[in-house]
């Protein structure tokens, strides 16, 4: 069931919303959230009723794992025995569900070997629920977590706004929620404010990212074939999925954002007007959020201090120990990055391009910025970081490297530079896409700006952790702002004519 969909918006949200409420109200609070468990477990089983069985698999296992750690004494060989069952465990079932085929191909490929598999159906959310509950196991291990009863536990999991494609939630700031009475009455301010993000994400999605589709997809279909692209034509269907791609993930996470925050319950920011950033860095801190967290804290920061240490104790020189304590660590996150977006050679090799981003980053902080305070025009590093950020959509959206390889090749004027008369009316209509989403995106407010008179999200980003600015143009609860909500509403309901799938749902 998607966001974007008639069924959901009319029927599956009322109806779930009222349930909880009104049980909330009348009755104990457990029951609500059974409630709520059952409703998100229908919510996922709509697509594939077969996989609940995974799913449900997956939060008994790691319920008891977490559960089994917490009760471990200290010090005791078996509690490290556990949480390495543990992730074990999680990894070999996303690893078939995700990446069989691909290991299966790639094996065939290098030994010459004819193995057949048949192909492996991906489970909607598995790389969302299973490293949410390997962070969960791991933070068992460290005494990071109290023990919770096992239904609050399966709504961490499977609370239905964030179980398909985010954003990646972390325990401690999840389940003390779940405690807190307040969440369980309705209030109008939080209906009200839940709605106004949906609305806003829903306009991204359904208006924005699938109206400049129509000028990515046939770029992308026509390099997979081989068809010879313009130097133009190749940089507007680039551009034009850059922005499609971001409009359409930060969609779904405004949806999600304001439907958790009808339940009352507050979701951390997964987006921070990311194509405002002047370094890759940036773009880093303020893209897919809730990723680059879980990616800093479970695997760069343990790596980057191992090393250190370890460079620290053998009297490494500057370059070794750059080269162990920052590209090291880069290369091998951004891999892993790369490879949890998909099973694919473009996924890998966009993670590296980014890896690689980040390196050529450091190196000029250290050299130019640190020591001689040398900086670039703020307006060249804004077009630096985003047009290095189009390119490395190219192998991200591309089904192929072959594909991937003929775009990028016309986008460097390998198969020369021209422009007809025709060509220039067609791509016109993509060029003002481009420019209007261009504007939105960079001049506009965010929704964290949008609604910065009301705390729109959860605590753990606060303002002055991801650096807010303040915007004129702030969202109220006034007449005059419910008329244009409403007005955006009946737009999106409108541009809703065919089903849409969310562009994170396949990875």
């Amino acid at each position: 069931m998607l966001f974007n969909s008639y069924e959901f918006i009319f029927i599956f949200l009322p109806i779930v919303l009222f349930g909880f409420h009104f049980i909330g109200k009348h009755c104990r609070h457990r029951f609500a959230i059974a409630w709520l468990v059952g409703a998100s477990l229908f919510f996922y089983g709509w697509w594939n009723p077969a996989y609940l069985g995974l799913l449900l698999f997956s939060i008994v296992f790691n319920y008891s794992c977490g559960t089994s750690i917490n009760n471990v004494a200290d010090g005791k060989i078996s509690k490290k025995i556990i949480l390495i069952i543990g992730i074990i465990i999680n990894l070999s079932v996303l690893g078939y569900f995700k990446y069989a085929n691909f290991f299966i191909d790639n094996l065939n490929v290098l030994t010459g070997t004819n193995i057949f598999l048949n192909e492996v159906i991906l489970p909607l959310g598995i790389s969302f629920f299973t490293f949410q509950q390997i962070t969960y196991l791991v933070d068992s291990y460290y005494n990071e977590t109290k023990e919770y009863n096992f239904l609050h536990y399966c709504l961490f999991v499977t609370f239905f706004p964030q179980l398909i494609a985010g954003p990646i939630v972390h325990h401690k700031e999840m389940l003390p929620q779940y405690n807190n009475d307040s969440m369980y009455r309705i209030h109008s301010k939080n209906i009200t404010i839940g709605l106004t993000i949906f609305i806003l994400g829903l306009f991204k999605k359904v208006v924005l990212a699938d109206g400049i589709s129509v000028y990515a997809s046939p770029v992308f279909n026509a390099a997979e074939i081989g068809t010879q692209l313009t130097l133009f034509e190749a940089w507007v269907g680039a551009i034009a999925y850059s922005f499609q791609l971001y409009f359409d993930f930060s969609g779904y996470s405004d949806m999600a954002i304001g439907i958790a925050r009808m339940f009352g319950v507050k979701l951390p920011l997964n987006f921070n007007s990311p194509y405002k950033a002047t370094n890759i860095s940036d773009f880093w801190r303020q893209w897919h959020m809730t990723l680059s967290r879980l990616i800093r804290d479970y695997l760069w920061d343990p790596i980057s201090l191992t090393l250190t240490r370890h460079a620290i104790n053998n009297n490494y020189n500057a370059f070794e120990m750059f080269s162990l304590t920052i590209v090291t660590p880069i290369l091998f996150s951004f891999f892993w990055i790369g490879l949890w977006h998909g099973a694919g050679w473009n996924f890998i090799i966009f993670g590296m391009i980014h890896g690689v981003y980040i390196i050529i980053h450091n190196i000029w902080k250290t050299i130019f910025v640190n020591k001689t305070n040398f900086r670039i025009n703020k307006t060249i590093a804004w077009l630096i970081t985003f047009f290095a950020v189009s390119i490395s959509w190219v192998p991200f959206r591309a089904e192929s490297i072959n594909g991937a390889g003929n775009i990028l090749a016309a986008m460097f004027g390998l198969d020369g530079i021209s422009l007809s008369g025709s060509q220039l009316v067609n791509l016109g209509p993509g060029f003002i896409w481009i420019l209007a989403l261009l504007i939105i995106a960079t001049k506009f407010p965010n929704t964290i700006q949008f609604m910065q008179k009301f705390q729109s999200h959860s605590d753990d980003y606060n303002y002055k952790e991801i650096n807010v600015e303040r915007s004129l143009l702030g969202w109220n609860l006034t007449t005059l702002w419910a008329i244009i909500i409403g007005i955006g509403f009946c737009i999106a309901i409108a541009s809703i004519t065919k089903t849409s799938e969310f562009l994170y749902f396949q990875f």
